[in-house]
């Protein structure tokens, strides 16, 4: 494994999220009508259990919802940038979001 591969640059990271969520929009449009989205909730492994190789997550697992996701996502950009952040929270309601637009890309 290269050195760059032990590295996280958060400028690829937006770069790489830019360039994926710009071909989401050309694909599905500047938004998505969740009212069309046939499916709201999901299965969910809580954070820590899923870096947490050593045990089965299986008692961890538990539900997410697309709508509570883009409820918290909406929520965000509305915050006042001097509001403290919980990054862990926040991320985690955009993976879901994440995971709904490539659910929605799979092949049928």
């Amino acid at each position: 494994m290269m050195q760059s591969e032990h590295v996280l640059r958060m400028a690829d990271l937006r770069r790489a999220c830019s360039v994926l969520l710009d071909e989401a929009e050309r694909r599905f449009g500047d938004q998505v009508d969740l009212t069309e989205v046939p499916v709201d909730l999901y299965w969910s492994v809580d954070l820590a259990a899923a870096f947490d190789m050593s045990r089965a997550p299986a008692a961890q697992l538990g539900c997410g919802q697309v709508s509570d996701d883009v409820a918290e996502i909406v929520a965000l950009v509305q915050r006042d940038p001097e509001d403290v952040t919980a990054l862990w929270h926040d991320l985690d309601h955009l993976a879901g979001v994440i995971r709904l637009l490539a659910h929605l890309d799979l092949p049928h």
